[in-house]
């Protein structure tokens, strides 16, 4: 444990404190900070509560964002919050809000203890203990979507009501973009540079694929609440289950988006000894989602649900390839980028190995291949 102390850890306790007082309606005191690192944006501090009017934990997390963080981002993660903490118990997909303000950029929540990191397990070199998690994984996921299919309107109310200024004073903040989907839209219309760039040709349909993978973040008929990094750098296994974490980017969309995320970031953390279990883990962290969405679902067919995860895991590989080639991953560190070009590699091989098993056209999963070996000589000659 690191207990820090220093002026800005002793503002965002002192902000959090105001917030937390103004919901309780007397004094609330934070002390004993322990730092939980953050984005380069954010202060992100576990503090325990000394004095504790309104039966808080004996510990609480607060996030403090920046003053170079749009507004719009902090109106985001706060009304995803609001959301999630609204749902059933054990449909919840991490730790409750407690207190915000849009203003002063804080949040205030329950802390999840520190538990077990998703990273940590699926480096675990027993394949049996990381298959239970990678479907712990799946099933959180699908309790989560399932919970929230249909709350669409609900979540954009949460939005417009968490954007007022105080007291009906000033501006209205609203949210214009700025997501994982915005990036994978940048990465599709340089789809043709790509190309050329690391020289290689590609069957007619690959790009359709791509721009299907697109249509999911505003269209699909699975929509449902996601906090979009759903990569194992953001999911902590706690006495609940699997908890996901980092809501700055939360938003409605298809769900199938989720699990081809999960499946394009975890096997690049699998331990050398359990990597060759990949096919068995994906197929047991889809089983477990579909499991939990199944009833809700029930129209779509094994082969139709197989496509539109490749059709998906396809647009992330491509984020991921567009990344490391022509661009970065903006401010923000999202479990998809990587710098690590062995990576991007072993995710178009991946690929190609999954469409295989799906039965998927071979022509894309040829295509994939392709990409791959042009990718080798591109980076490696």
């Amino acid at each position: 444990m690191t207990v820090i102390a220093d002026e800005r850890i002793s503002s965002v306790l002192e902000t959090a404190q105001g917030v937390l007082a103004r919901r309780a309606g007397s004094a609330v005191v934070l002390d004993d900070p322990e730092d939980l690192g953050g984005t380069g944006r954010s202060t992100v501090v576990r503090a325990r509560v000394l004095d504790n009017p309104v039966s808080l934990d004996r510990t609480v997390v607060v996030k403090a964002f920046d003053n170079q963080t749009p507004a719009s981002q902090v109106l985001r993660e706060i009304a995803s919050y609001r959301y999630a903490t609204a749902l059933p118990t054990q449909s919840r997909p991490g730790p409750q809000l407690l207190a915000s303000d849009l203003e002063a950029r804080v949040l205030v929540l329950t802390d999840l203890g520190h538990g077990r990191p998703m990273v940590e397990l699926l480096g675990s070199n027993d394949a049996d203990e990381v298959e239970r998690g990678v479907s712990a994984w799946g099933q959180a996921l699908g309790r989560m979507h399932a919970a929230t299919l249909g709350g669409e309107d609900d979540f954009e109310t949460l939005m417009r009501i968490s954007g007022k200024a105080k007291g009906g004073k000033g501006s209205r903040v609203t949210v214009a973009g700025g997501g994982i989907g915005d990036h994978a839209a940048a990465a599709v219309r340089a789809y043709g540079e790509m190309l050329r760039v690391i020289d290689v040709e590609l069957p007619s349909d690959a790009h359709a694929i791509l721009e299907r993978g697109l249509t999911l973040f505003d269209g699909g008929d699975f929509r449902a609440f996601s906090p979009a990094d759903v990569g194992p750098e953001n999911i902590l296994i706690n006495g609940d289950g699997v908890q996901f974490m980092d809501y700055e980017w939360g938003e409605f969309r298809d769900a199938t988006l989720d699990i081809a995320y999960a499946l394009a970031t975890f096997p690049a953390r699998l331990s050398a000894d359990v990597v060759m279990e990949r096919p068995r883990l994906e197929r047991a962290l889809v089983e477990a989602w579909r499991g939990e969405v199944k009833p809700l679902w029930p129209s779509i067919s094994e082969r139709d649900l197989a496509a539109r995860i490749f059709q998906a895991r396809a647009l992330w590989v491509w984020l991921s390839t567009y990344w490391m080639v022509q661009g970065d991953a903006g401010d923000h560190d999202w479990a998809l980028h990587t710098t690590d070009a062995r990576v991007v590699l072993a995710r178009w091989a991946d690929l190609a190995d999954a469409g295989e098993e799906a039965a998927i056209d071979s022509i894309l999963v040829d295509g994939a291949d392709r990409v791959q070996e042009a990718l080798r000589i591109y980076w490696f000659g």
